[in-house]
């Protein structure tokens, strides 16, 4: 009997020790401490990494983690409703929390418009936040931002190099470290320098090989026309074209970073995707001059007095 008692008293301790907590929106959370008993205090910049995961096979939705943390400022006056903000009051640096999002909640709050293959009826969402620091002045946090991003250029540069050598490719280096293949220059003293006005074929995909856009061998596609310089395209391009003359063609590797970065682009490119271009420069010239934008007419009682 007392050994029965025991088993019990196990069991209820295992069960009390999963038991979930609920914020005011009925989100339901679970703390893991790190270690620090001084919570988070109103006012300071925090530093933390968080991920999503949806479905059976828990796909990532989207991850900070081994990639650039995010950053906020912490207003214990403005938590969120049915998110992990909710939670902040009871966290301190190095803490973890989980939680999980009901789908049908999120519907019903107009988070999400509609049920679909991702977001399914009756699902959740799991969540995961770990708070990596706490500063106390926007100059501090400015500085570990820089920090985080210029690591993340460097793993992602170093990602890229691997990719390369993996694919034999021979590669040149912008100044800010996209990666260009010159498998035919082209007409070197007509460059896409800056001010020139580059007409492009490409094709465009990830490092795993999944295209995400293409105008090569689509008939009827538009020429693609960069203004270099303009910065009216991905930073990486912008750079890259720089090494192409008229009728020169190769690829262009492009870091996250100088690409679509940590928010991706059109459901198609992930966050902190490299990408690769295949790329044909068909021709380079003198941009056409912008019309001038014609001077509003003087409203009636105020025409102009000479």
């Amino acid at each position: 009997m007392k050994q029965l008692s025991a088993v019990l008293a196990l069991a209820l301790l295992m069960a009390s020790c999963n038991q979930l907590e609920k914020t005011k929106t009925g989100l339901p959370y679970k703390i893991k401490k790190g270690g620090s008993s001084v919570l988070l205090k109103n006012g300071q910049f925090i530093e933390f990494n968080i991920e999503f995961k949806v479905g059976e096979k828990d796909s990532i939705l989207n991850s900070s983690y081994g990639h650039i943390p995010a950053f906020m400022r912490y207003d214990s006056t403005q938590l969120g409703k049915y998110n992990f903000t909710e939670v902040l009051p009871k966290l301190a640096v190095g803490d973890a929390v989980t939680f999980t999002l009901s789908i049908d909640s999120l519907k019903s709050m107009g988070m999400i418009p509609e049920f679909n293959k991702t977001f399914n009826k009756g699902g959740v969402i799991k969540g995961k936040v770990e708070i990596v620091a706490a500063f106390n002045d926007q100059p501090a946090v400015e500085a570990a931002y820089k920090k985080e991003v210029d690591a993340e250029k460097e793993r992602e540069i170093k990602e890229l190099n691997a990719y390369a050598a993996s694919k034999g490719l021979k590669t040149q280096s912008t100044p800010n470290g996209a990666l260009v293949v010159l498998e035919s220059p082209g007409d070197l003293a007509n460059k896409a320098d800056s001010g020139k006005e580059a007409t492009v074929l490409y094709k465009g995909y990830t490092t795993d090989g999944k295209v995400f856009d293409s105008n090569i061998d689509k008939p009827g596609a538009p020429d693609f026309k960069v203004v270099v310089g303009e910065k009216k395209v991905i930073q990486g391009w912008d750079e890259g074209l720089r090494f192409f003359g008229k009728g020169g063609k190769g690829k262009i590797l492009v870091p996250s970073m100088l690409g679509y970065g940590q928010q991706g682009a059109g459901g198609q490119i992930k966050p902190f995707a490299n990408l690769v271009f295949d790329i044909q420069v068909t021709n380079v010239g003198i941009p056409a001059p912008v019309p001038a934008t014609p001077a509003p007419k003087p409203a009636m009682g105020m025409q102009e007095h000479k």
